[in-house]
Order: structure tokens, then C-alpha cells, then sequence
């Protein structure tokens, strides 16, 4: 599967799902609003954020969209519940998705820290194991090698799934006032392979998709206040 970047909160969102699947596993799938409490807790997250609620669902909503996540509700579901789908819309396991994750919340790390904080999701005999799933993501272009800082001792690691431009360089980043996420404009999407083979004239499904998806949110929504009520 090939990609162009996520934005900030469609990166944060993920995180949270990847993470909350293996932490708090008897809350999992993830309800909007446990979703949008996960993104902007103030502990195991940098930066801290402040999403609103339309903004985590329009985001969990592209997820949906690019086979990163999907909706979760049961029949008898009073909410609508997210999972993530990173197995099969990345292709990785779980040693992978544990060191990806903590990247994808805490920002560029050193192993040491990747190994300490992803602890909870799954272990890692030594900064050796580390290394070597970190050399795997480069490989498939998850993660890069940061150039070190005058200073700095260690290397440090970043996950490529907000485009492969360094940090402070890159063309639209996120900007960051008292502790609050502006989302700048989405940028291309996954796009699948074989799209570069396909016909000019081939109808672009994206817009629809993301319809479908929205509406599907939305009927589950409309679906537990219906429940409520007649409760």
C-alpha cells in the first residue's frame, strides 16, 4: 500500500487505536468519545492536543477510508466504536505496530525510549530487538534515522507517516497554540499501486467513499440517541 502522509489528528487517532487495543483491551473497540479522551489525554502524548469531537470523527472517518480503521458498532451498539486496521492496511506485526505507535503519539525518540514506552504494548528482549524492527520500518518506509543535534548522544527515530520531510521543514505543519492541534488541510491519500496504471478517464470513488463513511457514522449515531429515547 503506498501513501502520502496523514495529517496531525488522523496520525493522533490511529496512535490511540493501536495503543488502547492493547492497553485497555476491555474498552476496545473505541467509542467517539473514549477516542477523542485518548487523543488528548495529558500523559504518554507529545504534543498535547485538544481535538474537538468533529475533528476526531471526520478523522476516524478518513482512516475508514484508507483501510486503516473501520467501525466497530455491534447490532445492539448504543455508539459508535472504532477499530484500526493497521495489520493489513500497513502490513505489520505487532512489534511493528507497538514501536510505530509510540512514534505516531510521543513524536522523534531514542531506542531507549521506544523500548521503555512501548513496554506496555509488547516486549522487546533488548535496544538490539529495537533497532532491528526499527531498520524493518525503514525499510518499508515507516521510520527514518534523524541526524544528531550538536549534543545529543543518541540517535533518534521518526515514523514517516506524515510525509518524509523533516519536522521543522516541512510544507504545511501543524501549529501549536496553548496546547491546542489546528489541523491544516488533508493532503493526498492512500492511494492503492496499480493507480498510476489506471485509465485518466477511470472515476475517482474517494469522495464517495468518504460519504459512505460519514453517513454510515452518522446513522450509527442517529441509531444509539433513537435507542436512548425509547429506553
Amino acid at each position: 500500500m503506498h501513501f502520502a502522509e496523514l495529517t496531525d489528528v488522523e496520525q493522533r487517532v490511529l496512535g490511540c487505536l493501536i495503543e488502547k487495543r492493547w492497553t485497555t483491551p476491555d474498552q476496545y473497540p473505541l467509542t467517539l468519545n473514549a477516542l477523542r479522551l485518548a487523543c488528548n489525554q495529558a500523559t504518554n502524548r507529545d504534543p498535547v492536543t485538544d481535538y474537538d469531537e468533529t475533528s476526531v470523527r471526520e478523522a476516524a472517518q478518513r482512516l475508514c477510508v484508507y483501510g486503516l480503521a473501520r467501525l466497530a458498532s455491534g447490532a445492539g451498539s448504543r455508539a459508535t466504536k472504532y477499530r484500526h486496521l493497521a495489520e493489513e492496511g500497513l502490513g505489520l506485526e505487532r512489534e511493528h505496530l507497538a514501536l510505530l505507535c509510540v512514534l505516531l503519539l510521543r513524536g522523534p525518540q531514542t531506542p531507549g525510549e521506544l523500548k521503555m514506552r512501548s513496554e506496555r504494548m509488547t516486549h522487546l528482549g533488548s535496544l538490539a530487538d529495537v533497532e532491528r524492527i526499527l531498520d524493518e520500518l525503514g525499510q518499508r518506509g515507516y521510520a527514518a534515522r534523524l541526524e544528531r543535534r550538536p549534543g545529543q548522544k543518541e540517535d533518534r527515530f521518526r515514523h514517516l507517516l506524515g510525509g518524509d520531510e523533516a519536522p521543522a521543514a516541512a510544507g504545511a505543519p501543524a501549529t501549536w497554540a496553548s496546547g491546542v492541534a489546528h489541523e491544516q488541510p488533508h493532503a493526498a491519500a492512500f492511494q492503492e499501486p496499480f493507480a498510476a496504471t489506471q485509465s485518466p478517464a477511470a472515476p475517482d470513488t474517494g469522495d464517495l467513499e468518504a460519504r459512505v463513511a460519514a453517513l454510515e457514522a452518522e446513522v450509527a449515531e442517529l441509531r444509539a440517541q433513537l435507542a436512548d429515547l425509547l429506553s
